[in-house]
């Protein structure tokens, strides 16, 4: 027994302990692994300042017996559409573009595109769109470009920037600009040409030197080197008989991923990165577009980033680069990975795994995590 005098300090140290495991969101994510539904995650929630919970739950790599660790990379795939929008309106506010500007004007290549009206295995019919396609269409979803072109196979990753967006110009619009929601590729891939051509340098350089470098994304790229490759989560998808993970490989990109004479940077999907990184760029745009001092988006800019620029009509609400919802905006990844920014909450929140697919109830791990980062964590 403790003597009375030194009961009051165990009451506190007890009180205390409690609320640090209250805080914490692993215990309620760690039912989904042992059951075999999500293989592990690395999650991040900050406030427009400071980091308030940053865990890891799992498995980087199953066989190998590898945890999760908050080093662990990722490929974050569309959540790289984000980033390059950012990059592409740093020009807007230099004066470099304008949003309505059609990207004919910066890439002649699209001056005689055209639009499909019918298509059958007899003939195709093509005329002229009702006007050219803008950089604002492009980077919101609504240039009636495909998702790719047919030269994008097998992987994305396989041809030169230049070469790629070449071939959506020979390709006919799908829909009249503007007019539909048509996730592509092709759209955000249109754009970063753009800026490569507009500020003479090539568009990953831009990337590293005017975004990256400045912010701290240290592992934030499109060739992780070998230290990288080492700390990749693998990848998992549910097995034949659905009650399992089985490691899937990163398909929609060329192996070794360290290849940077064959594997080109894919500005809608081709980056890797880690929770940490993620979530510095996400607080920049937490804090309208400011960092530590720095401005890197103007006011203007950035709501331009973050309001819905589809129309009315059409059911998808999208910005630039992300999606819009009522309380929050972000995008995903095609592997899962999550960024979420809610300014009225003051909370970015990360979600971090590789998943092509889950196991049971692996899907709503997510929401588990969403739920307790906005409602229980203080």
């Amino acid at each position: 027994m403790y003597p009375l005098m030194f009961r009051p300090l165990l009451w506190v140290i007890a009180a205390c302990w409690i609320l640090v495991a209250k805080a914490q969101v692993a215990p309620l994510l760690q039912p989904y692994i042992d059951k075999h539904e999500l293989a592990g995650a690395v999650v991040v929630v900050a406030d427009r300042e400071k980091v308030l919970a940053y865990e890891t739950v799992g498995w980087a790599d199953i066989a190998a017996s590898r945890p999760m660790a908050k080093d662990t990379l990722f490929w974050i795939a569309s959540q790289s559409k984000a980033m390059t929008a950012v990059a592409v309106l740093m020009l807007v506010d230099e004066g470099k573009l304008a949003l309505d500007d059609p990207v004919e004007k910066y890439l002649p290549e699209f001056r005689q595109q055209m639009l499909q009206v019918e298509k059958d295995a007899n003939h195709v019919v093509l005329k002229k769109p009702s006007h050219p396609i803008t950089l604002r269409e492009v980077l919101s979803h609504t240039s009636g470009l495909p998702f790719k072109s047919e030269m994008e196979t097998p992987t994305l990753d396989g041809l030169p920037l230049a070469v790629a967006v070449r071939s959506y110009a020979l390709t006919p619009l799908q829909t009249e600009p503007g007019t539909h929601y048509q996730y592509s590729n092709a759209g955000i891939n249109t754009a970063a040409r753009v800026l490569e051509v507009v500020s003479k340098m090539p568009y990953e350089k831009f990337m590293q030197e005017r975004l990256f470098n400045p912010l701290g994304m240290k592992d934030t790229t499109f060739w992780p080197n070998a230290d990288q490759v080492a700390r990749l989560a693998k990848s998992y998808r549910p097995n034949e008989t659905k009650k399992n993970l089985v490691e899937t490989p990163l398909g929609q990109l060329k192996s070794p991923l360290t290849d940077e004479v064959h594997r080109y940077p894919m500005p809608a999907g081709g980056l890797f990165s880690t929770a940490a990184d993620t979530t510095i760029f996400c607080q920049m745009l937490l804090n309208g577009g400011q960092w530590q001092g720095r401005r890197y988006l103007s006011e203007n800019a950035f709501q331009e980033l973050t309001k819905r620029q589809t129309a009315s009509s059409i059911k998808e609400s999208y910005g630039f680069g992300l999606t819009i919802g009522p309380d929050f905006f972000g995008h995903g990844g095609a592997n899962a990975t999550n960024m979420e920014i809610r300014s009225g909450a003051n909370r970015v929140l990360i979600w971090m795994i590789q998943h092509n697919g889950f196991v049971g109830e692996g899907g709503k791990a997510q929401g588990v995590f969403r739920h307790w980062a906005l409602t229980e964590l203080k």
